[in-house]
C-alpha cells in the first residue's frame, strides 16, 4: 500500500461512508502452513465504544473457513471505482500514465459466532440490504423454517476488531491545477467507474486549489 500523506484520507466519516458505499470486501488470510486463502463477501461495519467491528459470514468447510479457524489473522480489503489516468491529460506529458482508485485495509483477527450470534448478525444483516423492508420475502423471520434448518448450520459468521486500518485515496492529488482539471475531464467523457472517480476529485478541488492561491508543489516536499 501506497505510504504518502497526500493520497490518504484522514476524515473519519468519509471512510465510515465509504465503508457503506461498498461493503462487498475481498478477505484474504493463510493457514497454519502458510496457503492462501480468499474470499469475496458482503460485511457490516459496526462502531462500539470507539472501536470498529467488522461483521459477516462464509460457507462452512470451504478452505477459507478452514484455514481461519486455524489462523485468525485476517485482511479485509473495501475497494470503491478506479479508473486509467493517462500521461496525455497532463500538463507535462512525458511523465508516466497512473491509475487511480480508492481502498482501505483493516487487519485483525477473526472470531467465529455461537448459533445465537449467528441468528442475530443474519437478522441485522439481511433487513439491512433489504433497505429496511420488514415485509420482505427473504428477511430472516421470514423465512421458512425447513430453509433455516437447512442453510443456517451451513455457515460461519464471525466479527474482526479493526486493529489496524489503512487507505490509499489516490485521486491525483500530486498533479498540478490545469493537469487536475484535465483528468476531471477526460473522466467524465469515458463514463461509468471512469466518471465515478472524476466526481472524487471533484470534491476535493477547492480543498488542494484554493482560490486565490497558486499552485507550487510544496505539499509534495515531505
Amino acid at each position: 500500500m501506497y505510504h504518502f500523506s497526500y493520497f490518504k484520507e484522514n476524515e473519519k466519516q468519509i471512510i465510515l461512508d465509504f465503508f457503506e458505499d461498498h461493503p462487498f470486501v475481498f478477505l484474504t488470510g493463510s493457514s497454519l502452513s502458510g496457503k492462501q486463502v480468499a474470499t469475496q463477501i458482503p460485511v457490516l461495519i459496526e462502531e462500539r465504544g470507539g472501536q470498529l467491528f467488522l461483521q459477516g459470514h462464509m460457507m462452512r468447510n470451504t478452505d477459507h473457513h478452514k484455514a481461519f479457524a486455524e489462523n485468525p489473522h485476517a485482511l479485509v480489503v473495501f475497494t470503491g471505482p478506479s479508473a486509467y489516468v493517462s500521461a496525455s491529460w497532463y500538463s507535462n506529458p512525458q511523465i508516466g500514465s497512473t491509475w487511480n482508485y480508492m481502498s482501505v485495509h483493516i487487519s485483525g483477527q477473526m472470531n467465529f459466532m455461537t448459533r445465537d450470534e449467528l441468528i442475530q448478525f443474519m437478522r441485522k444483516f439481511t433487513l439491512k440490504f433489504e433497505k429496511g423492508n420488514t415485509n420482505s420475502l427473504t428477511i430472516y423471520d421470514n423465512l421458512p423454517d425447513k430453509f433455516l434448518n437447512k442453510m443456517m448450520p451451513a455457515i460461519a459468521g464471525f466479527e474482526m476488531k479493526a486493529e489496524e486500518i489503512d487507505n490509499v485515496f489516490k485521486l491525483s492529488q500530486n498533479r498540478d491545477e490545469q493537469s487536475y482539471l484535465n483528468i476531471i475531464s477526460k473522466l467524465e467523457e469515458q463514463g461509468g467507474n471512469s466518471a465515478l472517480i472524476a466526481l472524487e476529485m471533484k470534491k476535493r478541488k477547492t480543498i488542494l486549489f484554493p482560490p486565490g492561491v497558486e499552485w507550487d508543489g510544496s505539499r509534495f516536499d515531505s
